[in-house]
């Protein structure tokens, strides 16, 4: 299979916060690669940098934040686009901006919506209760498409049928709050989709609805994708969700990423001691009568310095060396790595626990 060309490339990214004179390393040293029409999803625990390395690539990271190293080559761009020499570059991959050296709104506002748009989770907070939801919409295509009056209107009614939002013309005229959960969250995804960008970032774009509405949610973005040629990067701490919908899959902790690979081989062939945990966490996995299996212990603190593994304290199975030196990335396939040191040919053999080698088995029977 032909490899997609890279659209984005992160690498050795580390953003900082200043919180009450004290220093947090949210982000250490984080490399990925994102592939152009790929689906990416990225998993982790709640605060583990999630939504602080995706707001990097659209330029809202807070006020306190700031990169003090890395670069992310954005690659999507094109050379008459009009930025700044300093800002640009041309590497074996092609021609990119680099988003790290942005510092004037001006430059942010031709990536932001027009190159690279984002979901929200909670479709309330993204969305003007004052104006109807035609105007919404509206308003985007107008900024990124320069349309106006019959046919701003009929662009914006297109793009309600496109996320299936029944009797478009009269939802037209309506405002957020005679919406449901899940249509607004369509209203959210039809403002994003107004922008005809090139990657879509998907903050937890499920969390609020019930389980019924988040499949066609999903199901909705996976048709969007194909139709628009999108790059997907769907941010989460639910596995579950991501399972038939993500090309790969991400694995983030502490703020970098410890594993990545094709979706079957993080689920059926997991080899971070810490992706083994987050599966084993699924209730699907639950053995009946038994208690759910939980993550020991909290993420570490990052206002102190990390030595070795950042998931040393909480795994089982941690090796001395695991204490003492980061692991690099170990290479498992071409398409799957992960940094942990029980992949070095020198480390002692250690299973996995049960429910990740009945996932591997039947990861096995899938493929006979």
């Amino acid at each position: 299979m032909t490899e997609k060309p890279l659209i984005l490339s992160i690498q050795d990214l580390s953003v900082r916060f200043n919180l009450r004179g004290r220093v947090l390393h949210a982000i250490r040293g984080l490399s990925l690669d994102v592939h152009a029409g790929e689906s990416l999803a990225i998993v982790g625990e709640s605060g583990c940098g999630k939504s602080v390395l995706n707001k990097n690539l659209i330029g809202l990271l807070d006020s306190n934040g700031f990169i003090d190293g890395g670069s992310i080559r954005y690659y999507g761009i094109d050379k008459n686009a009009g930025f700044a020499a300093a800002l640009t570059g041309e590497d074996g991959n092609g021609y990119y901006v680099d988003l790290t050296k942005f510092q004037k709104e001006k430059d942010w506002l031709k990536i932001r919506g027009k190159e690279i748009c984002m979901i929200l989770q909670d479709p309330m907070t993204s969305l003007n209760p004052l104006k109807t939801i035609g105007a919404q919409i509206g308003e985007a295509i107008r900024l990124h498409q320069g349309l106006r009056g019959k046919e701003l209107k009929e662009a914006v009614l297109q793009i309600m049928r496109d996320v299936r939002i029944d009797d478009p013309e009269r939802r037209y005229k309506q405002y957020p709050h005679e919406f449901s959960g899940g249509m607004r969250q369509r209203v959210v995804i039809a403002i994003a989709i107004a922008c005809k960008p090139k990657i879509l970032i998907c903050d937890e774009p499920t969390t609020a609805l019930d389980v019924t509405i988040q499949a066609q949610v999903l199901y909705l973005l996976k048709e969007l994708k194909a139709k628009y040629n999108l790059t997907v990067i769907f941010i989460t701490h639910d596995l579950g969700v991501v399972a038939n919908i993500a090309d790969r899959v991400a694995v983030m902790y502490a703020g970098d990423i410890v594993e990545i690979g094709l979706a079957e081989e993080i689920f059926y062939d997991p080899k971070h001691p810490y992706t083994w945990a987050l599966l084993s966490s699924l209730p699907q996995l639950g053995i009946k009568g038994e208690e759910l299996f939980s993550i020991k212990g909290t993420p570490p603190n990052l206002f102190t310095p990390i030595h070795g593994d950042a998931f040393a304290a909480r795994n089982p199975q941690a090796l001395k060396i695991d204490f003492v030196e980061r692991p690099p990335y170990f290479e498992v396939s071409p398409t799957h790595k992960a940094k942990t040191w029980l992949l070095d040919p020198r480390a002692p053999k250690v299973e996995p626990p049960e429910s990740i080698r009945k996932l591997n088995s039947e990861g096995a029977t899938a493929h006979e």
